[in-house]
């Protein structure tokens, strides 16, 4: 335990630190090889398979499996001991991806796809690795720095794609999108790395969270406890809602866009449209978390909302030009930031300390959960209606996610001013 308030923030700025390293890499190797499983899926089963989708609604999928997995972990061991369990499977899920890659076997792609996931849910769960140590008024400021710190390399993971596609095929003689999901799997290793060794001590333990530091005879709450307790509170709800719309939007439309850009000519600007976008989602993420703490997170959600709505009205909008899509998806990603950071912060201030690890863990699940489902869902319904559709389905969301928001957001206001 700490000894006083000055050395809680100095553990806090060190933990930050480490995550945000570790940030770094892992999200340059999620973002690298995540760009191009659409192209692998229609490499194996056809350029005009509705079936594109399926690459991210696997990862998603794994995603959303192991957010749970890892939270009890977490609560039991520790935040260094769930991440580092994350991160190796994600290196293995690489490994077994660019094998089958190479090999064009879509079993066990999907296999690697389900624990590569395992990355994203490690990186997501790190936000909240970030809130253990902060006060409670900078909770949002702190998630941001994490999520801040994925930019520098989500951003430059899809500009990587192609020398690693080359470098794998004239050092190695592999097929074209074999080097982005190995070299993935070393950038992992590297996040691996840092928080087994860097991150001690352990933030969870210092704050007390550890389900061992809680008394005798208290259990691990369960799957069924963890949303029992998010439905019974209201802003909770409303926060796991705004988790849910924002990922799903930003999945759905994100996911399409490279295969729409691919059909109508774009290929080439596809990882720059992809990098935009994530900067979007990453780069502003500081003054986002700022906004959320003094102004409030339902405020902060509602812009995400408002947000989510022009990107998807643009991109339904874009037609075969690539012109509006760089704009669509660079507001898409901003809309999401706007969306993510609110809707956790609003949820961990919302539920009681004792269960807050695992309803962490159940948040995350029912986000990449229904985000998994858009994807997968995403190929068919462009497929059948035209990206432009998919676009709206998006556009019904925000639109619901904003109403949600200021319906919640009004009687707060008028009770302050009472």
């Amino acid at each position: 335990m700490i000894s006083s308030e000055i050395d809680r923030v100095e553990l806090q700025k060190r933990t930050l630190r480490v995550l945000v390293a570790g940030q770094v890499v892992a999200a340059a190797a999620l973002s690298a090889a995540v760009t191009v499983g659409a192209f692998v899926i229609q490499d194996i089963l056809g350029q005009e398979t509705p079936w594109g989708g399926i690459s991210s609604a696997t990862f998603t999928m794994g995603s959303a499996f192991m957010s749970q997995v890892l939270a009890r972990k977490m609560s039991r061991k520790g935040r260094r001991v769930g991440l580092q369990y994350g991160y190796s499977l994600a290196i293995v899920g690489g490994l077994l991806a660019g094998y089958a890659v190479n090999r064009s076997s879509l079993p066990l792609f999907i296999l690697g796809l389900f624990l590569y996931g395992s990355g994203q849910a490690s990186n997501l769960l790190s936000r909240y690795a970030a809130m253990d140590l902060a006060a409670p008024d900078q909770r949002s400021q702190a998630m941001s720095y994490i999520l801040f710190g994925s930019t520098f390399g989500a951003v430059f993971g899809p500009v990587l794609i192609q020398p690693a596609e080359k470098f794998g095929e004239e050092i190695f003689g592999w097929s074209t999108y074999t080097g982005p999901w190995i070299a993935s799997a070393f950038f992992f290793a590297f996040a691996l790395l840092n928080v087994a060794i860097r991150l001690r001590p352990d933030p969870l333990e210092v704050s007390g969270g550890l389900i061992s530091q809680q008394g005798v005879g208290v259990v691990t709450p369960n799957l069924g406890v963890a949303f029992r307790t998010i439905f019974g509170i209201k802003n909770a709800r409303v926060a796991l809602t705004a988790m849910v719309i924002s990922q799903v939007t930003m999945v759905a439309v994100m996911t399409m866009t490279p295969v729409h850009l691919k059909l109508h000519g774009h290929e080439d600007v596809s990882p720059y449209v992809i990098s935009l976008h994530i900067a979007g989602m990453y780069a502003f993420s500081p003054l986002v978390g700022k906004f959320a703490d003094r102004r409030g997170k339902l405020l902060s959600i509602v812009v995400g909302g408002v947000l989510l709505l022009a990107a998807t009205v643009m991109a339904a909008l874009a037609g075969e030009a690539a012109t509006l899509l760089w704009p669509s998806l660079w507001l898409l990603g901003i809309g999401w930031n706007f969306g993510l950071i609110g809707g956790s912060s609003l949820l961990v201030e919302s539920v009681p300390e004792k269960t807050r690890v695992t309803v962490q863990g159940a948040a995350d699940l029912t986000m990449s959960f229904c985000g998994g489902l858009a994807g997968f869902s995403s190929g068919f319904i462009r497929k059948a209606f035209g990206f432009h559709m998919l676009s709206n389905l998006g556009t019904v969301l925000a639109l619901i996610l904003v109403v949600v928001a200021i319906r919640h957001l009004y009687p707060l206001k008028r009770a302050t001013l009472i």
